[in-house]
């Protein structure tokens, strides 16, 4: 299909099934099962025109003469103020128009994103494609062997795949149960994530002006740091809310710089043709570990008490974030090659 093309039918695949939740609701019904196959039906279609933005994005830097590390940020940034926009936003539409019309209005978002690509993003050229082009499966694996071969994506699944994981446990398990136990209010974890949401977007911005002058690794490991384990070691040392949310305010500066690093290192060095694949590889492999760490945060806090979970969840996101500093194949990350082309 090509990345514009997946672009704009995913947007309007997933806005169809969004549409069907209020047009069933309203004639047929809606039960239960269908309702939750409508919202895996979405989530599931998300993907492909999320991963096709993705894939696309080197060749629009390129068109507008700007810096990767300047186009990974606004295109992180613009994710980071939607989402964080999005739940309040959300709230105050459902109570003034109400749930079904919210889902019309969602589903003419997507209409709205489909044609915004199909206007403003300029359609690839024709390119010859081989009469014995590989199926599908052949290209999947090529994309997993490119990935295994390349040791500086490599390492970044890995160091991702962990964080995530951990990450997946703070905000699935251990916030929501520091904030019962200690804060005593649900409130609070509301104030928590919106503080470091509001400051990583703020982060992102910088990132987006002066991210081309800054080394990319010391920026990397200064930024994860500051916005990784610093979180837990403060939840293990039980402050107030004031303490909390400034704390979490700071990390949010220090996570703003880490996305648009990670997306600059591997469009220089992924080739064009394979970049749906490999990102997609990339992207299935760092989520592997939400799930698992939101167990494992579980877990954790009932056999070795939330302080120690804290402590101990701190010292594994600390090593996985000076991991650059001593692991070979980031060495290569100060490199800034061009644009990696077909191979």
């Amino acid at each position: 299909l090509g990345y514009r093309r997946a672009s704009i039918v995913s947007d309007l695949a997933s806005g169809s099934s969004v549409l069907l939740v209020p047009i069933l609701y309203h004639t047929v019904g809606l039960p239960l099962a269908a309702l939750l196959g409508l919202v895996f039906a979405g989530a599931l279609l998300d993907a492909p025109g999320q991963t096709a933005r993705e894939a696309i994005l080197p060749d629009l830097v390129e068109r507008a003469g700007t810096t990767l590390e300047r186009g990974t940020s606004l295109f992180d940034g613009v994710s980071r103020g939607a989402n964080m926009l999005g739940a309040p936003l959300a709230g105050i539409l459902i109570a003034v128009l109400g749930p079904a019309n919210v889902l019309l209005l969602d589903a003419a978002t997507f209409v709205a994103s489909a044609l915004l690509m199909r206007l403003f993003v300029p359609a690839p050229e024709p390119k010859d494609e081989d009469a014995t082009a590989e199926r599908y499966w052949a290209q999947l694996r090529e994309g997993y062997a490119f990935l295994w071969r390349t040791p500086l994506v490599r390492a970044i699944v890995v160091m991702v795949l962990v964080t995530n994981m951990l990450d997946a446990a703070m905000g699935g398990v251990l916030m929501p149960v520091y904030a019962d136990r200690v804060l005593g209010s649900v409130v609070a974890l509301g104030l928590m994530s919106g503080a470091m949401g509001a400051t990583a977007f703020a982060g992102t911005l910088v990132f987006a002006w002066i991210g081309h002058r800054l080394p990319r690794v010391s920026t990397l490991v200064a930024g994860f740091t500051l916005g990784g384990p610093s979180r837990f070691f403060l939840l293990a040392a039980m402050p107030g809310v004031g303490p909390v949310i400034a704390g979490f305010a700071i990390a949010g500066i220090g996570i703003g710089p880490i996305n648009p690093i990670f997306g600059t290192l591997q469009y220089e060095r992924v080739p064009e043709r394979l970049r749906a694949r490999v990102f997609g590889a990339v992207t299935a492999g760092v989520m592997a570990g939400a799930p698992i760490g939101a167990l494992l945060g579980a877990g954790c806090v009932v056999w070795l008490g939330l302080r120690t979970t804290f402590v101990v969840f701190g010292l594994v996101y600390l090593a996985c974030t000076l991991s650059p500093l001593v692991v070979p194949a980031w060495r290569d990350a100060a490199r800034r090659p061009a644009l990696a082309g077909s191979p």
